[in-house]
């Protein structure tokens, strides 16, 4: 009988396969809304495909949003961030929420 083990993905979760991407920015566990790139997969630009070094800031915006609680304005994960009860211009997030979503990475 062949060995058929080459060519096939390795039986582990998808959760420990996602820690095992050392070095890679955390945000590109879920989709760039910007590029349009998969989870898992780096952002490009649009006009000409070249890969870029590190996701678009909007990845990033939903990555924090999708993860943290915002310690500056106290909204619980996937909630926009929000001033004096208005939703932050352009989908944007507070530092402090980046930063507690640097931590939950970790």
């Amino acid at each position: 009988m062949k060995n058929r083990r080459y060519g096939q993905n390795a039986p582990m979760p998808e959760s420990l396969r996602h820690f095992m991407r050392a070095g890679k920015h955390p945000a590109r566990a879920i989709s760039c809304p910007h590029c349009s790139a998969r989870a898992h997969q780096p952002c490009h630009v649009p006009s000409n495909a070249r890969v870029l070094a590190f996701p678009h800031q909007q990845r990033v915006a939903d990555y924090a949003r999708t993860v943290a609680c915002c310690p500056t304005c106290q909204v619980e994960p996937t909630v926009p961030c929000h001033t004096n009860g208005r939703e932050l211009p352009g989908g944007s997030v507070h530092a402090a929420r980046y930063a507690e979503a640097d931590r939950s990475a970790a």
